[in-house]
């Protein structure tokens, strides 16, 4: 399972700072990752847009491309307080 941190104040928004996540197929990437997330809905599907998050996989920042496997850490840091 992947395991995704949330920082700033998505930890707030979201109630959890952490999760572990087993991907499904269509999240193996970091665009999909963020879909499958939003897909939740509520403040996840506000608090996630690509506008308000940076994501690093593995303590490097990445693009939505970037792909994600289950044994990577994946770190969604908030850069809007909205």
């Amino acid at each position: 399972m992947a395991r995704i941190l949330y920082f700033a104040y998505l930890v707030d928004k979201l109630g959890r700072a952490q999760e572990d996540l087993t991907l499904p197929e269509d999240a193996r990437e970091v665009r999909g990752l963020l879909a499958h997330l939003r897909r939740r809905g509520g403040a996840w599907e506000k608090a996630l847009t690509d506008d308000k998050v940076q994501v690093l996989v593995n303590k490097k920042f990445s693009t939505p491309q970037t792909p994600i496997t289950d044994t990577d850490v994946v770190a969604i840091v908030s850069n809007s307080p909205d």
